[in-house]
């Protein structure tokens, strides 16, 4: 590869790993980044390179948030198994349901999330520390298994569905949230690389090189996120999911 090419690929997986850190969707950055800078490969390869870079940045995210914010180790466990086994179903599952279909419900799904966090303005914005019992495992299980089997067969905007919905249902705030959906997105890309390694679809030298830069990157966000708190997460949030937004009704209409 011609040097510009590796530096570019390099400066989107840093830019990638500190949104991702942060509010999630650092895909958003880096998956088109790969296509433009490696037009011929797959499809199939471009996800999975991808998610070989973006699974050291989360990963190196999710281990930050761990030493920092205190999280419920059963509940954190019930996200991870059911994150993890509903992904692979989902990647696996991938060629028996059409793109097509999903692509206006996500739309619908995160315009409504737009409208909801922006009207409420105190979503998110409270943490209320509650013990931990068998209703709050069993949607942590819910939500895990639904948003990873999502994350397996189609993706965009999985962070943000994770963020939302344990801010919705398990009454946390943005930082706690992004926090439990790193280590939910960590087994997500696990499952995800579990099928696209033994399939031959990483490109190994290009995922290590980005990787680092990810995981650079995603060192800044968790201390861009512990510095600035909730608040400015919740605004980091708003702004992702309307890039999602108009990134996907542009693939529908245009």
């Amino acid at each position: 590869m011609d040097i510009e090419i590796i530096i570019s690929l390099i400066g989107f997986a840093f830019m990638a790993g500190a949104i991702d850190a942060a509010v999630g969707g650092g895909g958003l950055i880096q998956i088109p980044a790969i296509m433009s800078s490696l037009p011929h490969l797959q499809p199939a390869t471009v996800f999975g390179t991808n998610k070989l870079a973006s699974i050291c940045g989360t990963g190196s995210a999710a281990w930050s948030y761990l030493r920092q914010v205190k999280l419920p180790w059963a509940l954190l466990g019930v996200i991870a198994l059911c994150s993890f086994v509903s992904s692979f179903v989902g990647a696996a599952s991938v060629t028996l349901i059409p793109v097509e279909i999903l692509r206006p419900f996500v739309l619908v799904m995160l315009i409504v999330i737009a409208i909801y966090t922006f009207m409420k303005k105190q979503f998110g914005r409270v943490h209320v520390e509650q013990r931990l019992t068998r209703k709050m495992l069993m949607l942590g299980a819910i939500g895990s298994l639904l948003i990873g089997f999502y994350d397996g067969i189609f993706g965009p905007g999985t962070g943000s569905f994770f963020i939302f919905f344990f801010i919705r249902y398990l009454s946390v705030d943005f930082l706690h949230a992004s926090a439990l959906s790193k280590i939910a997105n960590f087994t997500t890309n696990l499952a995800a690389l579990s099928f696209f390694i033994p399939t031959g679809h990483v490109l190994f030298v290009v995922g290590a090189m980005m990787a680092v830069a990810n995981i650079l990157g995603s060192i800044v966000g968790v201390k861009l996120a512990f510095k600035y708190g909730s608040g400015f997460i919740r605004i980091l949030f708003l702004i992702l999911v309307s890039l999602l937004i108009c990134r996907m009704a542009y693939q529908m209409f245009f």
